[in-house]
């Protein structure tokens, strides 16, 4: 893990925290196990980091009343609204609304606009967006909710079943994988029953799990390439981040699941790499910060699989480590996403 930097001077700032209501950090992590933390880890190192730079900070849970997010936006009239929310009512994509309230109440925030967030969220529509500006991803299919699952010659196995909408990989699994056509009907259906949305499926691309990390509006900064690696876990075990991969603690470590700079890449690749990312980024158009995931196939062609708006900014995991290598410490970093919310030219501003 990385070190934090010396402290730096930082203009004193009001700072409403937006999280949800079950992971409103703790003061302090004295008492609680490593699990535990892990629920609300992103939203501590968030709002102690912002504290220790000497901001007046508010963490704010909010479920599903957009009034607590008025009342404290008109009465205390925070310089930024620091957006850690992934969802609103238990709907992941209902985001994207949230956000649009702050725009309504001309509250400046951090992280993606609304326009990228419903973009990116819809992975279907993203991958037909992708595929238009001729971005490389695997070929995929949409089974909608309710209708007769028949397997398309379209696709080539092994296929890869997952949501169309949801994030943080809710419903991917080993079993996500599927090789023939009684298993993708019952991975879809499973999709179906159980996450309640579409699901899309996609060719499963054999080789490096790689993701890159990209700040700014306009102007973009993109971090090193970091690479998922599963360090104790022999072949048989696909190389896909599942939802255990992602959170389960013991999982992790039975796995020896790691984040790390992608090493061994030649110059031609990890360049072209980072053009697609960015090319990813605008076309989607994003702001604020995201991570771009692909794919690397053994013969050197990357595959975008999705772009992230708002990803994980616990210290220590890739986004915050990949940034720390590009040379924005951990409190530079917050910095540059409250910067860039503060500057982003949303139609509110231009009247």
């Amino acid at each position: 893990m990385a070190k934090k930097a010396k402290k730096t001077e930082f203009k004193k700032m009001r700072v409403l925290v937006l999280v949800h209501e079950d992971l409103v950090p703790p003061e302090s992590l004295d008492g609680y196990s490593e699990k535990e933390i892990q629920e609300w880890k992103s939203e501590y190192d968030v709002v102690s980091t912002l504290k220790e730079m000497g901001h007046e900070v508010r963490p704010l849970g909010v479920w599903d009343d957009l009034g607590k997010i008025r009342k404290e936006v008109a009465e205390w009239q925070p310089h930024i609204a620091f957006n850690l929310l992934e969802e609103f009512h238990g709907v992941s994509i209902y985001d994207q609304h949230l956000v649009s309230y702050l725009e309504l109440l001309r509250q400046p925030y951090t992280g993606c606009n609304p326009r990228g967030l419903m973009l990116a969220h819809d992975k279907a529509l993203s991958k037909q967006i992708l595929s238009y500006h001729r971005i490389p991803t695997p070929k995929f299919a949409v089974y909608p909710l309710k209708r007769a699952v028949k397997p398309t010659k379209r696709l080539s196995y092994p296929l890869v079943v997952k949501s169309v909408s949801e994030e943080a990989s809710l419903g991917i699994s080993q079993a996500s994988i599927v090789t023939n056509d009684e298993k993708l009907k019952d991975r879809v259906q499973f999709v179906h029953d159980h996450v309640q949305s579409d699901a899309l499926v996609e060719e499963y691309i054999e080789g490096r799990e790689l993701y890159v990390g990209i700040v700014g509006n306009s102007r973009l900064q993109t971090f090193p390439i970091w690479e998922l690696e599963f360090k104790k876990a022999d072949d048989r075990v696909p190389l896909i981040a599942t939802a255990k991969v992602k959170w389960d603690y013991e999982y992790q470590q039975k796995l020896g699941v790691e984040t790390n700079a992608a090493k061994d890449l030649p110059d031609s690749v990890a360049n072209a790499i980072i053009k697609q990312c960015i090319r990813t980024y605008r076309a989607l158009f994003l702001t604020g910060y995201a991570r771009i995931d692909l794919r690397l196939a053994a013969d050197g062609k990357a595959y975008v699989l999705e772009a992230n708006p708002n990803p994980n900014l616990s210290y220590g995991e890739d986004f915050a480590e990949s940034g720390e290598v590009a040379g924005l410490s951990y409190e530079n970093l917050l910095h540059r996403i409250m910067t860039l919310g503060r500057s982003y030219k949303a139609a509110w501003r231009e009247l």
